[in-house]
């Protein structure tokens, strides 16, 4: 599973790398592409609700094994598009693994291990912001050899080999029937509805602003602080890299603390950090904040899967879940998009973020009125799943 989030992750960051030299390519602008990252995303985010329909049809590990397959066919698709409207058709299929993916395996890891969810999810997560750490240098070496499309052809071949790996090791292992009676989705959202819109309210806006800042990132410091798209992939890796301590050290700490305290102090630090990020000239601050802004991007990822797999009973996990990451999903997926179509039409990079990172602080305020008053649900028992 460890192999398999590494490539599900790595088809959607992977067209972030390749806006400039495909844009090139297909002589339109970067920001033109913005388009292909937002159809990656909404990709992502299309089959997460019919994927929990499917999780009450089917055992977890099949709809797994089937993100890989899919993988395949939609990776070799993409490395023949001719135009950005071929392309994005090409991301938009690819981000449906993904997003089949995550439905299905977040609930198997925190089934497999009822008692250390924070620390699974952590060490899963790792897996998976490896890929967005090594998916820039990847690029870069391959665009010594080959053409971006040469990208889409590794990806593809890859999979299949680790999907074959995965059905061969699922045959051997005994998985839990934990979502055995859980067999609808409309019975779960009437009884978990409060959790999947806390869930959506706590990350959704925040990863909103995270997926328009990190798709152009590097045409944004290009832009705004005049650095060359190479150091700029360089440091979009270098922000991707504090994910990997974010999901590991994130994980094991809401195992131990109230989980909705500590996602409204990432929510607030993450908004406040790209606010910063806008502010600061110098390299070194660039580099400085960029690892606060990753470190705080990717620390909601575990902390909010542990707050939801932890609280959601047995029989309403998957599709809750399901519910919640759909809603989610598409909210962030149109970050990228929204940012390129602003600077378009005339907004600077610079006023977009600070105006959207304003957005996302003042809904934390809100959101952290509401806890206090007792209107938010508190969770169950941090880091042990609910029966």
């Amino acid at each position: 599973m460890c192999a398999m989030v590494f490539l599900v992750n790595g088809a959607r960051v992977v067209f972030a790398p390749l806006i400039q030299p495909a844009a090139a390519d297909l002589n339109v602008t970067a920001a033109s592409l913005g388009i292909v990252t937002t159809a990656a995303w909404l990709g992502s985010a299309a089959p997460r609700l019919p994927t929990g329909y499917l999780l009450t049809r089917f055992p977890r590990h099949v709809i797994i094994a089937t993100t890989g397959a899919l993988l395949v066919g939609t990776s070799s698709l993409a490395a023949f598009s001719s135009s950005v409207e071929q392309l994005a058709i090409g991301a938009f299929l690819m981000g449906l693994s993904s997003g089949m993916y995550f439905i299905a395996a977040n609930p198997l890891v925190s089934e497999l291990y009822p008692n250390r969810v924070g620390r699974a999810i952590g060490i899963h997560g790792v897996s998976n912001q490896l890929a967005a750490v090594s998916v820039p240098i990847l690029v870069s070496v391959i665009l010594l050899v080959g053409d971006w499309r040469l990208t889409f052809l590794c990806i593809a071949a890859v999979a299949a080999v680790v999907t074959v790996g995965l059905v061969w090791a699922a045959r051997r292992t005994e998985l839990p029937d934990a979502g055995a009676n859980d067999r609808s989705l409309l019975v779960a959202a009437r009884a978990q509805w409060r959790f999947v819109f806390t869930g959506i309210a706590l990350v959704g806006l925040a990863l909103f602003l995270w997926n328009g800042l990190f798709n152009l990132y590097g045409t944004y410091l290009e832009t705004a602080k005049g650095i060359d798209p190479a150091t700029g992939r360089t440091l979009l890796s270098v922000m991707f890299a504090a994910g990997v301590p974010a999901f590991f050290l994130t994980g094991r700490l809401a195992d131990r603390v109230p989980n909705v305290p500590l996602l409204l102090g990432l929510m607030g630090a993450f908004s406040v950090s790209v606010f910063v990020l806008t502010l600061v000239e110098h390299i070194v601050a660039v580099i400085a904040v960029s690892l606060v802004v990753g470190y705080t991007a990717y620390s909601l990822l575990p902390a909010v899967d542990t707050y939801l797999l932890s609280s959601l009973p047995d029989h309403h996990r998957g599709s809750a879940y399901a519910l919640y990451s759909s809603g989610m999903m598409f909210v962030q997926a149109l970050g990228s998009g929204t940012v390129g179509l602003a600077v378009m039409r005339g907004f600077s990079y610079t006023g977009t973020f600070q105006t959207i990172s304003a957005v996302v602080f003042s809904v934390m305020v809100c959101m952290l009125c509401l806890h206090r008053l007792g209107w938010l649900p508190a969770g169950g028992t941090p880091g042990q799943i609910a029966q």
